[in-house]
């Protein structure tokens, strides 16, 4: 399983801001994250590269 954090999120949605990424990883649309860990939420890449291609298609998902 490829699991991704803020950080990685925040470039697959074309280098936005660590605080614009939790922005978007807050929302109620996005994917549930599948572990809660000490150093923050963890979700799967695959759901979060689908949630970009139906909600955010102009970003990059590397």
């Amino acid at each position: 399983m490829d699991l991704v954090g803020v950080a990685e999120i925040r470039v697959m949605l074309g280098n936005v801001s660590r605080q614009r990424a939790s922005v978007i990883a807050n929302q109620r649309n996005f994917p549930e994250p599948v572990a809660v860990l000490a150093m923050g939420k963890v979700w799967r890449r695959s759901d979060v590269e689908a949630w970009i291609r139906k909600h955010r298609p102009e970003s990059t998902t590397s």
